[in-house]
C-alpha cells in the first residue's frame, strides 16, 4: 500500500504498478454524466467489451489515510468505485403516477417496501447506516425486484465544510435527510426520517400538485473538462497519479458484508450467499498520459436527461417537517379523504417515523412490526417471515413427534421457517441420551450450525442451538468439536458476539459454547481466535458487573493462554482482567480457579505479565489478592493448587523476588506445604517457591569465601 510519501513515478513499459490487475478503467467508455451526490462525481460509463453499463462514483477523499481506510488497496487521493448500473428507481415511478395523478398500486407496494425494510434492518443489524436513502438510490431490476443501492462510506464522508455546501446547493436531493444530517450527525434513525419521506411521497404522488418548470438543477461540468475533449482518465481525475476500485456486485447480502459500505445490497430477502462475487481491482496512473488512455467517451461529456418533474409542493412539505411536524397531519387527513390503500397504517406509522427529535423516532423492527405484524402487509421477501409465524405449532408438534433421524428431516425441509427450526431444537434438548443416538452424524450437526447462521437475527434461535450444541459437547467426545468448527461454528459464535453486545444472553450463550468448543476440540486454525481477547473486552466492559460474564470469560481467557493465542501486546490487557474478574466474584470457585490458570499460564511465558500481577494498582496489587483469595478458599485443595502454580511461575523471575518476599508470601507459603502434605502437586510447588524466597533473602558470602553448601 502506498502511503503519503510514496514515490508516485510512472510504471515502466512493460512494468504494472502495484495492485494493478491487468484490465484496468482503460476498459469503460463514459456515456453520460449523473447529478454530483453527496460524496462526488457520477458517471454512467459502458464496459466496451461486454457493453454493459455501470455507475462511476468519483470520490475525492481528503488524504492518503482516509483512501486506505475506505479501501485497503486504495492509496491516493481519488476513488472511483464502479457500481451496478439500473434506468429505473422508485423516483422514476413517483415522477410517472404524480404526473398521471393515479395511486400506486397497493400490492406492490407492499412488495418492494418488504424488500426494502429487509434490507435495511439487516443494515442496522450490521450496525451500518445508509446514510443517504431516497427514491432514485431504490433501483428497480424487474417489475417486483428492487435493490438499495449508494450506500454513503462513513469513512469517506469525513469533510463537513464540503457537506453542508452540498446540502445548501443542493436542497432537492437534501430534502429527503434527516433534520440532523443536515448537521453532519447521523444514526440509525437518520435512515429511518428518510425512508418516512420515501413512504410519504410514494403515499401522496396521487394529489400532491407539480409545479411544471421545477426540475433538479443540471450538475457543474466535471472540474477542468472541456466539453469538446474526449474524457481521458486524466481528465476525470486531474493531474495527481490515481488508484481505482472496481466493486462487481451479486445480489445477496453476503455482498454487502464482503464490500460493507461501498456496495449495493440486494433486497429479495435472499439468505447470505459466500459465493458473492467481490472484485476489486486496482491500477495506477502517472501525471503524463496519452488522451486515448483511460475512461473514453466518442464525444463531449453528456449530462443524462432529467427523468420527469419534481413536485414543489412535495419537497417544501418534506422541508418543513423538520421545523413543523404538524404540517403532516393535513396530508394524512387528504389520504383518508382520497381513500388511498393501506392510510391507517401508513397513518399510525409516518407521525412515528417523522420526528424531530431522532430519539423519539422508532426504529426499523418497529417499522416491520406495525406493517408486516400488526398489520396486514404482505411481501415476497422471504426475511420478512422471521416476524411471524408461518406454521401452526400444533403442525410442528405432530411432525417433530418421531426420532432424530424424522427430526432431522423436518429440519431439512423447513430450513427457512425459524419457528420450525426452534421446536426442533427443543425437543432434541428433551429427548433423554439414549434417544440422541450419539455420536450425532455430521448432517444433523450441519443443520444446527446453519440454521443459527441462516437465522442470526432471531435471537430465540441462537440462544436454543447454543444450549443443544452445549449439550451435546458435554456428552460426546472431541468428535463432536471438530464437526462444529468444521461447519463454521467458530467464525459464527465471534460475529454474533461481536455484532450483539446488546444482548446479555447471546454474550453468556455465546462465551459458553466458545468455551466447550476450545475445551473439547483440537483448534486446526488459530486465525479467528487472535480477536477473541479485544472482543471479550469489550463485552466485560458492556457488563462490568456481571459475575456470570466473568466467570465464562475467564475459562476462555484460560485456553486461550494454553493456545498461544494471546499477543503479547495484549498479555497486560488480559492479566488486568483476570484480576478485576476475581475482584468482582472472589466467592465463585470456578471463576477463581480458571482466572489463576490464566494468570500461571501467561506469568509463565512472560516477565511483562507477572510485573502486571505484583504491581500496585487502585485496586491493590495481585499479590494482595492472592493472600484474600487463599483464606476464602483455603479448604479448597483445587484453588490453593492454581494459586500454587502461579505463585511458582512468579517467584521464578529474579525481579519479582523482592516484591514476593516484602509481601509475606513466604508464610502463606509454608503454611500451603504444611496443610497439604497429602497432594504431591501442592507440596512440590511450596518447596520450589520457598527454595527461591530462601535464596533471595540469605545474605550473599563475603567477598573471596565460598558460599557453603
Amino acid at each position: 500500500m502506498l502511503g503519503p510519501g510514496s514515490d508516485r513515478r510512472r510504471p515502466t513499459q512493460g512494468e504494472r504498478g502495484p495492485g494493478s490487475p491487468g484490465e484496468p478503467m482503460e476498459k469503460y467508455q463514459v456515456l453520460y454524466q449523473l447529478n454530483p451526490g453527496a460524496l462526488g462525481v457520477n458517471l454512467v460509463v459502458e464496459e466496451m467489451e461486454t457493453k454493459v453499463k455501470h455507475v462511476i462514483k468519483q470520490v475525492e477523499c481528503m488524504d492518503d489515510h482516509y483512501a486506505s481506510q475506505a479501501l485497503e488497496e486504495i492509496s491516493s487521493l481519488y476513488l472511483c468505485l464502479v457500481m451496478e448500473f439500473n434506468e429505473l428507481s422508485f423516483q422514476e415511478v413517483i415522477e410517472d403516477k404524480r404526473k398521471a395523478k393515479e395511486i400506486i398500486d397497493s400490492e406492490w407496494m407492499q412488495n418492494v417496501l418488504g424488500q426494502v425494510l429487509d434490507a435495511l434492518e439487516y443494515l442496522h443489524h450490521l450496525d451500518i447506516i445508509h446514510r443517504n436513502l431516497k427514491p432514485s438510490n431504490i433501483i428497480l431490476i424487474s417489475s417486483d425486484h428492487c435493490k438499495l443501492q449508494d450506500l454513503s462510506s462513513n469513512v469517506l464522508m469525513t469533510d463537513k465544510a464540503k457537506w453542508n455546501i452540498r446540502a445548501e446547493e443542493d436542497p432537492f436531493r437534501k430534502s429527503w435527510m434527516a433534520p440532523e444530517a443536515l448537521n453532519f450527525s447521523f444514526s440509525h434513525k437518520s435512515d429511518i426520517w428518510s425512508l418516512g419521506c420515501i413512504i410519504l411521497d410514494m403515499t401522496s404522488c396521487s394529489f400532491m400538485d407539480l409545479s411544471a418548470g421545477c426540475t433538479e438543477p443540471p450538475p457543474p461540468p466535471a472540474r477542468g473538462l472541456p466539453s469538446s475533449e474526449p474524457l481521458s482518465l486524466q481528465h476525470l481525475l486531474g493531474s495527481s497519479s490515481i488508484t481505482t476500485a472496481v466493486v462487481i456486485f451479486r445480489p445477496s447480502h453476503a455482498t454487502l458484508a464482503a464490500a460493507l459500505q461501498v456496495v449495493s445490497l440486494t433486497l429479495d430477502g435472499e439468505k447470505p450467499s459466500s459465493g458473492a462475487l467481490v472484485s476489486m481491482k486496482a491500477a495506477r496512473s502517472c501525471k503524463q498520459r496519452e488522451p486515448s488512455v483511460g475512461l473514453n467517451t466518442p464525444g463531449c461529456l453528456m449530462h443524462k436527461p432529467q427523468a420527469g418533474v419534481e413536485g414543489t409542493e412535495a419537497m417544501h412539505l418534506r422541508k418543513s417537517l423538520r421545523q413543523s411536524p404538524g404540517s403532516l397531519k393535513a396530508i394524512l387527513k387528504t389520504m383518508e379523504e382520497k381513500q388511498i390503500p393501506d392510510v391507517e397504517t401508513f397513518g399510525n406509522l409516518l407521525p412515528l417515523m417523522l420526528q424531530i427529535d431522532p430519539s423519539d423516532r422508532i426504529t426499523i423492527k418497529d417499522v416491520v412490526h406495525i406493517t408486516f405484524v400488526s398489520g396486514s402487509f404482505k411481501s415476497s421477501c422471504v426475511s420478512l417471515t422471521l416476524h411471524r409465524q408461518m406454521v401452526p405449532a400444533s403442525i410442528t408438534d405432530m411432525l417433530l413427534e418421531g426420532n432424530v433421524a424424522s427430526i432431522l428431516e423436518v429440519m431439512q425441509k423447513f430450513s427457512g421457517w425459524p419457528e420450525v427450526q426452534l421446536r426442533a431444537m427443543k425437543r432434541l434438548l428433551k429427548m433423554p441420551a439414549d434417544q440422541l443416538g450419539l455420536p450425532w452424524p455430521p448432517e444433523l450437526v450441519e443443520v444446527v450450525v446453519t440454521t443459527m447462521q441462516l437465522h442470526d437475527r432471531v435471537l430465540d434461535v441462537q440462544l436454543c442451538a447454543c444450549s443443544l450444541l452445549l449439550h451435546l459437547l458435554g456428552q460426546e467426545s472431541e468428535s463432536l468439536s471438530d464437526e462444529l468448527q468444521k461447519a463454521g461454528l467458530l467464525e459464527h459464535i465471534l460475529e454474533h458476539l461481536n455484532s450483539s453486545l446488546e444482548s446479555r444472553d447471546v454474550c453468556a450463550s455465546g462465551l459458553g459454547l466458545l468455551w466447550a468448543l476450545l475445551l473439547d476440540g483440537i483448534i486446526v486454525n488459530k486465525a479467528p481466535l487472535e480477536k477473541v481477547p479485544d472482543l471479550i473486552s469489550q463485552v466485560l466492559a458492556t457488563y462490568p458487573a456481571d459475575g456470570e460474564m466473568a466467570e465464562a470469560s475467564c475459562g476462555v481467557f484460560w485456553l486461550l493462554s494454553l493456545l498461544g493465542c494471546i499477543k503479547e501486546q495484549q498479555f497486560e490487557q488480559v492479566v488486568a482482567l483476570l484480576l478485576q474478574s476475581i475482584r468482582l466474584c472472589q466467592d465463585r470457585a470456578l471463576l477463581v480457579n480458571n482466572a489463576y490458570r490464566g494468570l500461571a499460564s501467561l506469568v509463565k511465558v512472560s516477565e511483562l505479565a507477572a510485573f502486571k500481577v505484583v504491581v500496585q494498582e487502585e485496586g491493590g496489587s495481585g499479590l494482595s489478592l492472592i493472600k484474600e483469595t487463599y483464606q476464602l478458599h483455603r479448604d479448597n485443595p483445587e484453588v490453593v493448587e492454581n494459586v500454587g502454580m502461579l505463585l511458582v511461575h512468579l517467584a521464578s523471575y529474579e525481579e519479582i523476588l523482592p516484591e514476593l518476599v516484602s509481601s509475606g508470601m513466604k508464610a502463606l507459603v509454608q503454611e500451603i506445604k504444611e496443610r497439604f502434605t497429602s497432594s504431591l502437586e501442592l507440596v512440590s510447588y511450596a518447596k520450589k517457591v520457598l527454595l527461591r524466597l530462601e535464596a533471595a533473602t540469605s545474605p550473599s558470602p563475603p567477598c573471596g569465601e565460598a558460599a557453603q553448601p
